[in-house]
């Protein structure tokens, strides 16, 4: 191939991956709607592969997720990496931890607390559908902000952590470490 029709194959498999890449940002967003704004089971359902496990996938939002978020609940992205076959939010979710959140706070009673925390998500898409979500999140944050734990003492943070994710300068860095990796830096 001479170096023209390289370049049209290079802006072929470009405009592919960048339609792969709208096209899979897209249905998580459709997705995130169906569960945060829409509580509902099968729009959230429509947007994910079939499989093996569809049953237990649905049994899972049927019965500890969906309906199972505070009414205050708001979610904040915070950024978006997206290739061909995966999207990976960063999110800030914030709520009154107002009733039970089996797939959250497992077994843990409602506190009546403010919380917010960071999330990261990563969304295998297949078929222009959901095939899997990772979800990672610091537990021990929550805990704290419930008030189960302590953090005196701890390697611990709190919704500081989440504050730190929306706006960088406007939380102090390091808290952890007693801020000695802040010092001398203005």
């Amino acid at each position: 191939m001479d170096g023209a029709a390289l370049a049209t194959r290079a802006d072929a498999v470009r405009t592919a991956v960048d339609g792969e890449r709208a096209a899979g940002a897209a249905v998580l967003d459709d997705h995130l709607e169906a569960e945060f704004e829409q509580h509902d089971l099968e729009a959230t359902m429509a947007t994910m592969v079939g499989g093996a496990v569809r049953d237990e996938v649905r049994r899972f939002y049927q019965r500890f997720f969906l309906d199972c978020w505070p009414q205050d609940t708001t979610v904040t992205p915070v950024s978006r990496t997206v290739d061909a076959n995966h999207v990976i939010d960063e999110l800030v979710i914030s709520f009154t931890h107002d009733i039970e959140m089996p797939a959250i706070i497992p077994g843990v009673a409602p506190s009546g607390r403010e919380v917010t925390i960071a999330f990261c998500v990563v969304v295998g898409i297949s078929g222009g559908k959901v095939a899997h979500e990772h979800i990672y999140w610091d537990q021990a944050s929550v805990l704290v902000q419930i008030g189960l734990i302590d953090p005196a003492g701890l390697p611990v943070g709190g919704a500081n952590v989440a504050a730190k994710l929306i706006d960088p300068r406007g939380a102090p860095r390091n808290e952890l470490l007693g801020g000695r990796l802040d010092a001398g830096l203005g």
